[in-house]
């Protein structure tokens, strides 16, 4: 069956467009009510009093949730397996007068319905005894500091040789500083969880990317043993990372849930709750530093990044990560610093650090392109990294120059105008940009279950999530392919802990984790059969070898003969067998072990998947009897792999023309040129609306996108979508989006490694380089916007 890579549309593409897919907010439960949330209007400070005699007084109104009276919670751990992760670890919510941000929750109002408890809310008076807020870098108060370490354990410093000396002797260098600002993430669908209790057990319908994190958190919070949680999602529209840590509206609704004694349901108001306490990206301030002899070997590179965390957590932008891996230099300095502000805390945004980090560093190397008279693609190639200059690692697969290849040859590269500023297209200028894309090919833990019924359909689950990128549709095709089923004939369970452990969707990891975990589990089923009918005198197959024998369209039959043969229901009818199940699990990270100054080899994060044992123990199971991991063959075969000396990373390049308008200074992205090497591409539509959604989110940071502060008050002035602009169908350029398509077995027997984050990286740098190849003009700090040209 020819299933792995083609484009097959999504299987639960019909339920979203009639509207049938039920997502957090729409679970119907008995006797709900609805929480909405009043939040402070000042940056720092205290509570001085909360007057809701007004709001209580409402018809309506169930009660009022404020730190006097809300259910105390409890620290917990969120290190070793099956740990979760709130977003503010020194902020839960309703637990104090305190005030660190604009926009903290202050007090939940519970009602009858949304409405007047959207009304309540409004009445509530809360006076406050304010002080003076840090919320500008250039402020005296703000304190710069280099954190111990950064996102995923990676460490605030890395040093190779010795940079500045090499800087200093460069026979060409430019030093420039490039800002992006915070970006918000504005998925479709908003926060949103309902919350009931039944008893001592607790059931929460969440909008997460962690199903298995929420649960754990939501346990460690409200002091019970996880096996007392339940959390459902099995649908969410988008999260971009803002629903992959979890915030106060997951915990708000239990508590709210357990103060009234009924079902609860919170969603956050899109047009301020959404921006305030659901995290965001924080700006960043690079410092980029080049030096290359005449030729343009590089023999320097510096990356030198300020970003900020709030006062109640911290969260490190670690832009300088993908300048570690990019290019070849002996001599390499990268330094991470953070600032304390009384914002809410920042958190994981697609492509968290690779994002704003490719833009400086690919920019940057477009300036000393120009300053050498270099092609900017023959420049990169020059100091291509054959090997992971970090690690010294060989890259599990690497078809880079493939990339370049393919997509200079799409967009015409060789026979541009090389001189800025030299080119129209009717009364525009035409510039043309490239830069270069990466990400780490992340892998980690899955446990897959898998039914293979008498009527001949097979059903997996797995407790991962589809957060809108097509996990359903392509786990269905896996297991397809490697059953041997119509595509027709698989369904596949997730978003619930009822189901097994499967990992967070977030580091562009879901199907490179479950992908591995659904074919062992399906071999294992299929092998199973097979030996059923080789051992049965009245099959076709009696007798016959195991590795003679195929399934195709659900009929096992002899690869020398293919007329003999027989079904799935025919072995399992007369076997007398209603099913045939297992439970798999594989456990591979890709991730290397952590370079400190302190510890080469020291491992670093907190980042471990969820352990079966751990997670599972005691709780209500969909999965089956009996795990088969243990000495399973197709099991073996993934896991026996030596992967300790290999780097796994996926790249790309993206090549923009743009069209911009010499008097406005109005910049058109005339089309995009994608080239991906993401290993083995398993459906080719839904890959490439992934690398699409992501040139789409560069668009926006390079030319548009950008939350703006009060000056005086810290609070967010475009906090809708009227204000903080987002690219819309009229900014769509002609998308050309291609894949070089060769399967990574390092990474699994299936080949594939992750696309959803890797689009955006390096997107923005291209557009930055096309606008500069148009009109002459450098601009380095985000958004490149009219005012900025003219």
């Amino acid at each position: 069956m020819d299933i792995i890579g083609q484009p097959i549309d999504r299987k639960d593409g019909k339920l979203k467009v009639t509207g049938t897919a039920t997502y957090a907010a729409e679970f119907p439960l008995k006797n709900m009510a609805y929480g909405v949330a009043v939040v402070s209007t000042i940056s720092k400070g205290h509570i001085e009093n909360i007057n809701t005699t007004q709001a209580k007084a409402l018809i309506g109104v169930i009660d009022i949730m404020t730190y006097k009276n809300a259910l105390q919670l409890h620290q917990f751990s969120s290190e070793g397996p099956g740990s979760g992760k709130f977003a503010e670890k020194d902020l839960f919510p309703l637990q104090s007068e305190r005030i660190y941000y604009n926009g903290q929750y202050v007090a939940i109002v519970i009602a009858e319905s949304f409405e007047i408890a959207k009304h309540a809310a409004s009445l509530i008076k809360v006076t406050y005894n304010e002080e003076i807020p840090v919320f500008d870098i250039t402020q005296p108060t703000a304190k710069i500091y280099q954190p111990a370490q950064a996102l995923n354990g990676a460490s605030s410093k890395t040093q190779r040789g010795d940079a500045v000396s090499a800087f200093s002797n460069a026979a060409v260098s430019i030093q420039e500083t490039y800002n992006t600002p915070v970006y918000h993430h504005n998925p479709m669908e908003p926060h949103a969880t309902a919350a009931e209790w039944n008893g001592e057990e607790l059931t929460v319908y969440d909008a997460t990317q962690s199903v298995y994190g929420n649960r754990a958190a939501i346990a460690g919070m409200l002091g019970i043993a996880k096996e007392k949680v339940r959390v459902i999602s099995p649908f969410i529209g988008g999260g971009f990372g803002s629903k992959g840590f979890m915030w106060g509206n997951s915990i708000l609704a239990p508590m709210a849930a357990k103060f009234v004694n009924r079902p609860v349901r919170i969603v956050l108001d899109r047009s301020e709750q959404m921006f305030t306490c659901a995290g965001r990206r924080s700006f960043t301030i690079q410092k980029i530093g080049l030096g290359a002899n005449a030729d343009g070997k590089f023999t320097s590179i510096s990356h030198d990044t300020t970003s900020e965390t709030s006062f109640v957590d911290e969260f490190v932008e670690t832009a300088g990560v993908a300048t570690k891996i990019l290019y070849d230099t002996p001599n390499l300095d990268i330094i991470q610093n953070i600032v304390r502000l009384n914002k809410g805390t920042p958190c994981p945004t697609r492509a968290p650090g690779e994002a704003p980090g490719t833009y400086a560093i690919e920019v940057a190397l477009d300036e000393l392109a120009y300053k050498l008279n270099i092609d900017p693609l023959q420049l990169r190639l020059i100091n291509y990294a054959e090997k992971n200059p970090d690690s010294g690692n060989e890259w599990s697969a690497k078809y880079l120059r493939e990339c370049y290849e393919k997509g200079a040859a799409l967009i015409g590269w060789a026979s541009r105008n090389q001189k800025p500023g030299n080119v129209k297209q009717g009364e525009y200028l035409v510039g043309y940009g490239m830069a270069t894309a990466t990400y780490p090919a992340n892998r980690s833990k899955a446990t897959v279950g898998l039914k293979l019924y008498q009527d001949g359909h097979a059903v997996a689950a797995c407790g991962t999530q589809d957060i809108g990128t097509g996990t359903y549709t392509v786990m269905a095709q896996v297991l397809a392919d490697s059953l041997g089923l119509p595509i027709n004939k698989v369904e596949i369970k997730l978003g619930d802990t009822i189901y097994p452990p499967g990992p967070n969707s977030g580091g562009s990891q879901t199907m490179a984790t479950t992908g591995p975990a659904v074919r062992a589990a399906a071999l294992t089923v299929k092998s199973k059969v097979i030996k059923l009918a080789i051992a049965d005198k009245k099959s076709p197959l009696y007798g016959q070898a195991e590795d003679s024998i195929m399934v195709d369209n659900g009929k096992l039959f002899l690869k020398s003969d293919p007329s003999k043969g027989e079904t799935y229901t025919q072995v399992l009818t007369r076997s007398k067998q209603p099913m045939i199940e297992t439970e798999i699990t594989t456990n591979v990270s890709t991730r290397e072990p952590q370079k400190t100054e302190s510890s080469p080899t020291a491992k670093g994060g907190n980042d471990k998947p969820a352990s079966s044992d751990n997670m599972q123990a005691g709780a209500k199971k969909i999965g089956v009897s009996k795990d088969e991991t243990k000495g399973n063959p197709f099991v073996n075969e993934d896991e026996g792999h030596d992967r300790k000396n290999m780097s796994f990373h996926s790249f790309g390049a993206h090549f923009v023309k743009v069209l911009v308008h010499p008097l406005t200074g109005t910049v058109k992205v005339e089309k995009i040129v994608s080239v991906m090497d993401v290993g083995k591409i398993l459906n080719s539509k839904t890959a490439k609306s992934q690398i699409m959604g992501g040139a789409i989110f560069g668009i926006g940071m390079a030319l548009m996108e950008g939350t703006v502060y009060g000056p005086t008050n810290g609070r967010i002035v475009t906090k809708d979508l009227s204000d903080y602009l987002v690219p819309v169908h009229a900014d769509m350029p002609i998308f050309d989006v291609q894949f070089i398509d060769k399967a990574d077995t390092n990474i699994s027997p299936v080949g594939a490694r992750g696309a959803g984050e890797i689009g955006i990286t390096g997107v923005t740098a291209a557009i930055a380089n096309a606008v500069y190849h148009a009109t002459g003009k450098r601009i380095r700090d985000l958004p490149i916007t009219p005012d900025k040209l003219i």
